[in-house]
């Protein structure tokens, strides 16, 4: 289960990164087509770009962090319920900015940032999940 743990959290971070690329992706797609005379009013519904980060926001990293939270029961990881917890309070939180921005586009910026804190917090979920080898003593290195 440390297995099942670990995977699932660095499959979090991944997801984060899917998302940083999607968005950029997104974005950069709708400037050149802005470019080339794309109208973007009330009507535009984004992009292959912005489909993609809506997708992996809204559905992907969250079900990744309910089961990473499930499975943290499980995995005897030292801290693992606590960082999975953590994890997910942050996906929650991601996705609540995320619907704030929409009015009020200056907390797109907390959006941002809170994302790249559920990337540091997933990773240091995934490595908690690690066994470490004890080092030898100094009696059994003479041995």
């Amino acid at each position: 289960m440390k297995s099942v743990y670990r995977y699932l959290a660095l499959l979090i971070g991944l997801g984060v990164v899917v998302q940083v690329m999607a968005i950029a992706l997104g974005w950069f797609t709708a400037l050149k087509d802005l470019d080339g005379g794309l109208v973007i009013d009330k009507n535009y519904e984004g992009n292959f770009g912005h489909e993609l980060h809506g997708i992996v926001g809204m559905m992907v990293i969250p079900i990744l962090a309910l089961l990473l939270l499930i499975v943290s029961f499980f995995a005897h990881v030292a801290g693992g319920v606590k960082w999975a917890a953590i994890v997910l309070g942050l996906v929650v939180l991601q996705i609540a900015l995320a619907f704030v921005s929409f009015g009020v586009p200056a907390i797109g910026a907390l959006h941002g940032i809170n994302a790249l804190a559920l990337l540091a917090v997933a990773g240091i979920a995934g490595r908690r999940a690690v066994t470490r080898v004890e080092a030898p003593t100094t009696a059994s290195a003479h041995i």
